[in-house]
């Protein structure tokens, strides 16, 4: 049994504007009678030095009994004893101490009951290290579960049995993953080795919070460890069978690693700070498993990999209740992304590139071809090419060429009272023929001349009806 440890840590990185209000809101319980401690993650990141925005807390005082102490409070999980009290400006998420009954459906309790102390709703809780509790008043870290052991060796360890833990809910299993992704430590070996046993409980998992995790894993320095831990314990089978089947699937002379690492390693040098661009580094080539071929030579190729890649990206997202926009971002970068520059490309051919893949998704397309060719651990930073081609797009929009039917200086309407035209297919077919023909000469751009040359598209497809 794991003996209580109070420690004072005079220290605690807490930002000077919030550390008097967080005072006062701890001392309104205070003054009421009641305990009230911050609690779990934003204890672990202060002690750790991180960035912090969420302050939850802990209280023997009842909801209804918060809600008396404070004018401004939300019920936003009271069946679990949880309210949020706005304060000074700020959310605070207030949770009454409690014991949970049995876990049923492998994610909530069945029920739960209040409790008076520290130490029984500490208990319930997934991890050590988010179970230590913060005294503002005293400065003084309450460490019921050796959490502070564990963060100065670095472990992700379960409080009490991890096979308790896991078994009570499976999002515990991705989430271990994701801590040790997200602050660089260990999985400790028993409740590394708990996972697997566990994962029938993971399965009950909804599409909807895994996710969350794995975009929560994306937020990480290095996603790839966690995605690893994922893997060696089944559960990346579970969220992502399409990656996990790259596993030891052997690439070319071209690419040091095989296409599951090519994947996590591509991921890790996408941009942190862009989760989307991240998501289709780490699956942009999960088609090559299906169209691996070998050569004569003995050398393998994945031709077409990317139309492959962007349909599964599009079902697996979808199975993961991603939205359509963010389908559709993720989908258009995989689709796209073994676009091949050279010289020789012609201005039309540019402009043309451009409306594909949509200007405001070319940064995105080229940081995505970045990590590629990082995660490939044969090259580094982009190519000479397509530097150039980024050059040539750079001019085009200093130009303000046109790109997309929009940038025409017609449209529709204009060409239907011209021509007495009915909306219908034949304007877009009209609208769409203009364009390819300012792509090529741009300066075609005009009122005049289009309506000129919409006439001409326009007897001509008259001419093909009648004929």
């Amino acid at each position: 049994m794991v003996t209580e440890s109070i420690m004072s840590i005079k220290n605690l990185n807490i930002p000077e504007r919030l550390r008097k209000p967080l005072k006062e809101f701890t001392g309104t319980f205070e003054k009421s009678g009641f305990d009230c401690y911050l609690v779990g993650g934003c204890v672990r990141d202060l002690i750790l030095g991180h960035d912090t925005y969420d302050y939850d807390f802990a209280t023997n005082a009842r909801p209804e009994q918060v809600m008396k102490l404070f004018r401004r409070v939300a019920p936003t999980g009271i069946k679990h004893g949880t309210v949020t009290v706005l304060y000074g400006g700020m959310e605070f998420e207030v949770t009454t101490y409690r014991a949970d009954g049995k876990y049923l459906d492998g994610r909530r309790p069945e029920s739960i009951s209040f409790s008076d102390t520290l130490h029984e709703d500490v208990m319930r809780r997934d991890f050590t290290i988010n179970g230590l509790a913060y005294d503002m008043k005293n400065d003084m870290i309450i460490d019921h579960v050796s959490g502070i052991d564990d963060l100065e060796r670095g472990i992700i360890r379960t409080i009490g049995s991890p096979l308790d833990r896991f078994g009570e809910d499976g999002l515990r299993t991705y989430r271990a993953c994701r801590f040790s992704a997200k602050l660089g430590f260990e999985i400790e070996t028993a409740t590394f080795n708990a996972i697997s046993e566990t994962l029938d409980v993971a399965e009950k998992v909804s599409a909807e919070r895994i996710r969350e995790e794995l975009m929560k894993l994306l937020a990480a320095d290095s996603p790839s460890k966690g995605f690893e831990y994922m893997r060696r314990s089944g559960l990346l089978k579970l969220a992502l069978p399409e990656l996990d089947v790259c596993y030891a699937v052997e690439q070319n002379r071209f690419h040091a690693y095989d296409i599951y690492y090519h994947s996590l390693y591509s991921c890790d040098a996408a941009p942190k700070d862009k989760p989307l661009v991240r998501l289709a580094a780490l699956l942009h080539d999960i088609g090559k498993v299906n169209t691996r071929k070998q050569s004569e030579d003995g050398e393998y190729t994945f031709y077409n990999h990317e139309v492959i890649s962007a349909r599964l990206v599009k079902k697996l997202m979808k199975r993961l209740k991603f939205s359509n926009t963010e389908m559709e971002i993720v989908h258009n970068l995989v689709i796209n992304h073994m676009f091949h520059y050279t010289d020789d490309w012609s201005d039309g051919a540019v402009r043309r590139f451009m409306r594909k893949v949509g200007v405001e998704n070319i940064p995105n397309l080229f940081e995505l071809r970045e990590a590629d060719r990082i995660g490939n651990g044969t090259r580094t930073g982009l190519p000479e090419p397509i530097k150039k081609l980024q050059e040539r797009i750079d001019a085009v929009i200093e130009a303000e060429n046109a790109i997309t039917v929009r940038d025409l200086r017609i449209n529709g309407n204009i060409i239907m009272e011209k021509f007495v035209l009915k909306p219908g297919p034949l304007i877009g077919r009209i609208l769409h023929d203009l364009l390819e023909m300012v792509l090529d000469e741009p300066d075609m751009n005009s009122e005049e001349i289009l309506i000129e040359k919409a006439e001409e598209i326009y007897h001509v497809l008259k001419n093909e009806a009648e004929g």
